[in-house]
């Protein structure tokens, strides 16, 4: 049985000046579920990540965190209750070294040993740099252990594999599959189909201000609309691989 979601973000509506991005869009978090939120660049994606985090203010609507009902929803409040929000870049500062940030979390939170966390996402050799002398796709692993330190019971990742090398996109994956086996509501936004299909237990897609569930990754490979919309010819081609597989 499929636990109440933790977070649910809806019927939530935001424009900027004249230009309306969200009509009428719903997002939920889901404990031991990872949930995809896939959509084309500027649908909007981002945006209803940080209302649903408290970090922007929605124009209308209604953010429930553990059956709190939120029409102003704060990034700090949630935090306090259990939400961490991994925005698309600059989590980490600038000055201190990966090795004091991942100690002074761990001091904080203490939920997660922190070599473990370390081996797991291979940043042996990275403790001793600052994050501004990271590459892109070495500060998004960093900042990924900073949320897996967490150990929160929401966790709304915006483009957690964004600048991985493909080697070390199952790193990723795989420590967000650990959240997720521990009870952690994950919602995770990308691009990166093929990854985000193996990862996620469920798919919602944000198309024209508005959200639309799709179910597993199975039952959206066979959404032919979102197939078709979406994903376009080379996404057809890994819905055709994968309506060759069992469900």
């Amino acid at each position: 049985m499929i636990a109440r979601p933790i977070l649910r973000a809806e019927a939530i509506g935001k424009r900027f000046r004249q230009r309306p991005v969200l009509s009428s869009a719903t997002l939920w978090a889901t404990p031991g579920r990872i949930t995809a939120l896939l959509g084309r660049n500027g649908a909007g994606k981002s945006t209803l990540l940080k209302i649903a985090a408290g970090w922007m203010r929605a124009d209308y609507g209604v953010v429930i965190f553990k059956d709190e009902r939120l029409t102003r929803p704060r990034l700090p409040h949630l935090a306090s209750r259990g939400l961490c929000y991994l925005p698309e870049r600059s989590l980490l500062c600038p000055t201190v070294t990966l090795g004091d940030h991942l100690l002074a979390v761990q001091q904080r939170f203490s939920q997660a040993a922190l070599d473990q966390v370390v081996s797991r996402l291979r940043l042996e050799t990275l403790l001793a740099r600052k994050s501004s002398t990271l590459s892109t796709g070495e500060r998004r692993r960093a900042e990924i252990a900073v949320a897996v330190m967490r150990r929160p019971d929401c966790l709304l990742a915006d483009e957690p594999l964004l600048g991985i090398a493909p080697a070390d996109a199952e790193l990723v994956s795989q420590s967000l599959r650990d959240l997720a086996g521990r009870g952690t509501a994950v919602v995770v936004s990308g691009h990166e189909v093929p990854r985000l299909l193996e990862l996620a237990d469920e798919l919602v897609w944000q198309t024209a201000g508005t959200t639309h569930f799709l179910g597993t990754p199975q039952e959206a490979c066979n959404n032919d609309q979102f197939a078709r919309e979406y994903l376009g010819a080379a996404g057809l081609r890994v819905v055709a691989d994968r309506r060759q597989q069992p469900c």
